[in-house]
């Protein structure tokens, strides 16, 4: 399937250590967008290799053959196809867990696929915020995935971690980001070698209580949010009813860490419009300043 062609397809038997996949690396509706006919999208229309999907991490623990999914994203059927050729599943099994950003599209649509309609699941437990919760337990369909059992809902806590089994553990993180139905919240995933940080959405490093430059510092990769470029990318629409720190933004404020704190960076949960995702000289600009964009089927040892 020539979808699937730029993923890294490696054996389970060759991973050693619990590791880190990651699944998309594209914005909530993936690339190339729905209904996009400018030069950005047609390229990938026209070469279904340079399709991508909506940003979502997996967790692989070769030695209990756990798998855990961090976001749901609408494009869990070919990331599932993907995750079971790296990491294969252990009987039945498609997670050990579910760990839910926030209820925006790309987050959680995913979930659908568990339920009698497709997979029909048996108790995946699905960690979230109160809030995120609520919004499953009480609003269809999400509720029907409840109340049959295909999802047992783990209330989460900011600041509190979680311990997943006796080497991994994750720790949420409450940012601010567009509350229509939740709360919203990054990840720290915590290895027994490396720690990995997930913030694919968040309005503004200003507004977060924490200082970002000093948690880069605190962890061994960090998948950033980097939705858009600037401000001039999507002529017609008001960004700031969606908002997000800019990648040059970002670049501005990240430039101040030292060059081995830049090398974590991994910017993730780009837009079709932004040019990470089709501009080979945009993408030079941004490594050469020492930082990466995230790849499709990257994987990192934890």
């Amino acid at each position: 399937m020539r979808f699937l062609a730029f993923f890294i397809l490696i054996h389970a038997a060759l991973i050693a250590d619990p590791t880190l996949i990651v699944l998309g690396i594209a914005q909530d509706a993936g690339y190339p967008h729905a209904g996009c006919l400018r030069e950005c999208c047609q390229k990938a229309w026209q070469n279904p290799e340079l399709k991508r999907c909506a940003a979502s991490l997996a967790v692989f623990d070769p030695d209990t053959k756990e798998r855990w999914l961090f976001d749901a994203s609408p494009d869990l059927k070919e990331q599932l196809h993907v995750l079971d050729s790296v990491a294969p599943r252990q009987g039945r099994t498609l997670f050990s867990g579910i760990f839910l950003t926030h209820a925006h599209i790309g987050h959680y649509l995913g979930l659908y696929q568990l339920g009698r309609e497709v997979l029909g699941t048996d108790r995946i437990k699905v960690y979230a915020m109160k809030q995120m919760c609520d919004f499953l337990s009480h609003n269809g369909p999400w509720d029907q995935l409840v109340h049959l059992k295909n999802i047992v809902l783990e209330e989460i806590y900011s600041g509190e971690a979680i311990a997943i089994n006796n080497q991994l553990s994750v720790e949420p993180l409450l940012v601010p980001h567009r509350g229509e139905y939740t709360e919203t919240v990054g990840f720290k995933i915590i290895g027994p070698h490396k720690t990995a940080l997930f913030i694919p959405d968040i309005d503004s490093w200003d507004e977060w209580e924490i200082d970002i430059n000093k948690l880069i510092t605190q962890v061994d990769i960090a998948f950033l949010d980097a939705t858009f470029f600037n401000g001039d990318e999507l002529p017609g629409r008001d960004l700031s009813n969606i908002p997000h720190p800019f990648v040059e933004e970002s670049i501005r404020r990240f430039s101040s860490l030292a060059a081995e704190e830049r090398d974590k960076i991994h910017f993730i949960h780009i837009n079709h419009s932004n040019p990470l995702l089709w501009d080979s000289q945009t993408v030079k600009m941004v490594e050469d300043l020492g930082f990466h964009i995230a790849k499709q089927g990257f994987l990192i040892g934890l």
